[in-house]
Order: structure tokens, then sequence, then C-alpha cells
């Protein structure tokens, strides 16, 4: 959609226009937001009504200077079915609801010390091949998805799966190549539209609960004290904490893109303090009502840049929207009759532009894998996280491959001599610092 003229950060659109465009928001984090709780077992309803609380509680948080909007976060994905396997899903949302807590934390001492000890820490050595980790560890649930059926509790190999997966994977290829402006923000959409009307032929697909459904029904929420009671467990901390000093570099990032977008300095105002503690505060919402932790989303960022539409209460309209969404109990049965394989053949790109968004960090940051430094912390994070090497704490505590793969790569950023070889050019990094630094 174009535009005649940027439309402010506070201004409010005509109606219907605001209505069109809180819609393309909402139709560009639809598609990456449903698919994870998908994959871990989350009710979809639950994420949407997430996302929007979350949205709407990080624009708070901001002072409405910030138009970013918030979705599911798949770097959570694999510690989310580790800690289910391990506490069920009320265990994931303990885990969930500690990670927000992380923010709030790394929030708070950056308002008082600045952020360099952060950067210190998260070099795009490191950041990098563990994004990369989180990508590849997935690949084996893009495959299985896409290739096997379950029959009687075994996964049998399916050829119409795999014909379906594949169509699916073709078209969001082709929608990513040729699509151009908003639609070329989409493609896993249209994936999921056409591979979902390709299996309805392959019949894979029932649409008997839709029928069955009401048209308003409260989600499946998990909320602590009322469907659950609480219990921490250490295993599970040590599952899903460390993923969000991961996903925290992640949000630098966008901050620092959705800047320079936008035209003002929001690591400077409202500040990144505030914007990492809503970040946070969307995960914690999220962790009290079932969904999985939320980050900012690049696909609307993607949104906002086309469109010049910076208005944070269009923003807000997709967070509304979403929620009523999520009460809308034939949407949501809808969405549960959305065929194993055609998520899967999503997966295959997902998972490994996932991947390739960490090997592109270690470009934009010109790292030279040359040197024997980067070579080994990189090559070192891979194997483990990749491997899923692990290590038993106790009989029920156990530091899993992600994390222990990131642990382990800061570890050896700290004690390894020439660090300054592990930032490269690093733009990003020496431009967040600076900043705070003026703002200190």
């Amino acid at each position: 959609m174009e535009n005649q003229r940027d439309v402010g950060l506070r201004e409010i659109p005509r109606l219907d226009k605001w209505l069109v465009l809180s819609l393309q928001h909402l139709f560009a984090m639809f598609g990456a937001t449903i698919l994870v709780p998908f994959y871990v077992g989350l009710s979809p309803a639950v994420a949407l009504v997430s996302s929007g609380l979350g949205t709407l509680a990080y624009l708070l948080i901001t002072r409405g200077q910030v138009p970013a909007y918030l979705g599911s976060s798949f770097a959570f994905i694999a510690p989310i079915i580790a800690a289910s396997a391990a506490g069920g899903p009320e265990g994931a949302m303990i885990g969930s609801f500690f990670a927000g807590l992380v923010y709030g934390i790394v929030a708070l001492i950056i308002k008082g010390a600045g952020v360099k000890w952060l950067l210190a820490i998260l070099p795009p050595i490191v950041v990098g091949p563990v994004i990369m980790v989180i990508g590849l560890g997935l690949a084996g649930v893009a495959i299985n998805m896409a290739m096997y059926e379950k029959i009687n509790g075994f996964d049998v190999y399916n050829g119409t799966f795999l014909l379906v997966a594949f169509v699916t994977l073709l078209i969001t290829i082709l929608s990513a190549i040729f699509f151009k402006g908003f639609f070329g923000l989409i493609p896993f959409l249209f994936g999921i539209i056409g591979g979902y009307i390709f299996a309805y032929y392959q019949g894979l697909v029932d649409l008997t609960p839709v029928k069955e459904a009401d048209w308003f029904v409260a989600p499946d929420f998990i909320i602590p004290f009322v469907t659950y009671t609480p219990s921490v467990s250490w295993a599970i901390l040590l599952i899903m904490v460390p993923v969000a000093i991961v996903t925290i570099s992640e949000h630098i990032g966008d901050q620092m893109v959705l800047s320079k977008v936008v035209g003002k300095n929001f690591i400077k105002n409202p500040g990144l303090h505030r914007s990492i503690a809503g970040d946070g505060v969307a995960t914690i919402l999220a962790s009290l009502i079932g969904g999985p932790p939320n980050t900012t989303y690049g696909e609307n960022i993607g949104v906002i840049a086309i469109t010049r539409v910076f208005s944070v209460f269009v923003i807000g309209g997709a967070a509304v929207i979403a929620i009523l969404l999520g009460f809308a109990g034939k949407f949501a049965a809808f969405i549960s009759t959305i065929p194993t394989p055609v998520m899967g053949g999503i997966s295959i790109l997902l998972f490994g532009v996932i991947a390739s968004s960490g090997l592109r960090m270690l470009i934009d940051n010109s790292i030279n894998l040359g040197i024997k430094r980067n070579l080994i912390i990189s090559s070192v994070i891979l194997v483990l996280g990749i491997g899923g090497a692990f290590i038993q704490v106790t009989d029920e505590v156990q530091i899993p491959g992600m994390a222990l793969a990131a642990i382990v790569g800061i570890i050896l950023h700290l004690v390894m001599p020439d660090k300054e070889d592990s930032y490269g050019k690093t733009p990003m990094f020496e431009e967040v610092s600076e900043t705070q630094d003026a703002v200190k």
C-alpha cells in the first residue's frame, strides 16, 4: 500500500484506513505466530491473544514511542518442547515466566550501567552460531512433519504427506521470490493458504471441527493457581532462561533497524531499557495465560518500512484484532485443521531462514573465520548445539544443548586472547554502545 506521506507515531488514521493498515500487520505476523504453538503443542488461539496483549503492554511501557508488533518467538521452540517433556506445558510456562524476568533484570542493569557489559559477552561470533543452532536444531522436526504420519503412535512414511509438503514449500518460495512490496513480506502465509488448498484436494483436511465449533469461545488458557499449581524446577529454568540472552541480542538488532526505518533513535528515546522491559513483560504476560514467549517481529518492521506508516495506533489496532480472533471459536478450529505436512513444508524454509540469519550476522559484521579464535568458538557452538550435548547436573537437572552451546561460547570468548577479533566491524554493536554512552 502506498501513502502520499508518512503517518506519524501518534497520528490516528481515518477509521477505514486504520482498519486496513492494522490488518496488514495482522497478516504479516499471523503465519509465524501460529506456527510456534503448532510446533510445541500450545493453543494458537492463546498465542494470538498473548501476542495482542503483549504488544499493547509493550506500547505502554515504551510510552507509545516504538511502533513494534510482538509475536511468538521461534528461539524458544526447542526449549519449550524440552521443558514440556520435563514438566508439561505448565512447566514450560514457568520457564517462560523466568525468562521474561531475565529481560527485566537486564533492562534494569542497562538503565543503571549502560549496555557495554552485555555487548562484551555477546559478540557476533557467539550470537550468530547460537542463532544457527536454533534453526538447524529444528531441522529434524521439519522433516518429520513433512514425511511421516502418526499411526498408532508410530511414524510411518507417507508419500502424500511429502508431496503436500513440497507443494507448500514451492508456493512459499515462489511467493518470496516473485511477490513485491507488502506481499513479499508474507510468503509463509501464502504457503499455508496454498498448501492447505492442495492438501484439501488430497483428502487431508477434515472441516468437521469448524462446523461443530461455536462462533465465540474462550481459548484454552493455562493460568497459574487456576488451571495448575506452579512448581519451580531448576531443570526447566536451565532449559528456558539462557535463551533469553540470545533473544535480547536479536531485540537490540530489531531496535536498530526500526530506528533507521522511522528516523528516530529508539535506543536513546524511550531507551533500550524500556524496549527490553517491554519485551520481558510481554513474555511474562504470555506465560500467565499459556502462550509462547513473545518477541519483536521483523516482518512487521518490514511492513512499516514499505508503507511508511509509523503510527502506534495502527500497531495497537492489529493487537486488538489479534485478541478478538483468539476468541473466535470457528477461526481457532480452522487453524487446528491445517495438516501437519503443510506446516512441515513451511518449516523446511522457515528453520533454514532462522539458521541463515545467524550466518548473516557473521557476514554483516565481517567476522573472519580464518582467525583461529573465531573458527574455534563457532565450531564448538555449532557441534554442541546441533549435536544435542548436555550436562546432567543431578537426576532431574540438566543443562541442554542450546543453553550449553551458548554458555560455552561465552566462556571461550571471555578466556581466549584477542577479543576484538570476535566483533569484526560490528556497526550495530558500536552504534548501540555509543548511543548508550551519550545517554549516560
